[in-house]
């Protein structure tokens, strides 16, 4: 399964976005292996394509992860701490509880496979305090 950040969801579903090309490449690529997100992500990802287009779009959306059988990962209440240090230490980009969230999913996964379009966040985080994220969305 590739994790899918906001931004990648938000291109996918924007048309006028400046990575909706890079955004519906990539999902054709990796249909096969499957995606898996967050709901905090879910959340940011419908509130940014209602709030930046249409609500009609966040609707879409909402539908076509139902319809694609994307699948959702919920950290726990156990994970709160885990989510809150992370975000301290990430002050300076900051991070919020959306990417924190896939930094848990990374780590409960083994692995970083993502897309999204936060290519400095991202490229600055580390799962486990260690691992870099490998971001699958090609973008120029």
């Amino acid at each position: 399964m590739i994790l899918a950040d906001s931004g990648f969801w938000v291109a996918l579903f924007n048309p006028r976005d400046r990575f909706h090309a890079p955004a519906v490449v990539a999902a054709a690529r990796h249909e096969r292996e499957g995606f898996i997100t967050t709901q905090a992500v879910v959340t940011e990802a419908s509130y940014l394509l209602a709030a930046r287009r249409h609500p009609g779009l966040a609707a879409n959306f909402i539908a076509a992860l139902f319809d694609a059988s994307v699948e959702l990962f919920e950290p726990g209440r156990e994970a709160l701490p885990r989510a809150a240090r992370l975000m301290s230490q990430y002050l300076s980009l900051p991070m919020d509880y959306a990417d924190a969230s896939l930094l848990l999913l990374a780590e409960h996964l083994g692995h970083g496979r993502i897309l999204t379009t936060d290519q400095r966040d991202f490229g600055s985080y580390r799962w486990k305090n260690h691992y870099p994220f490998d971001n699958l969305l090609e973008v120029a």
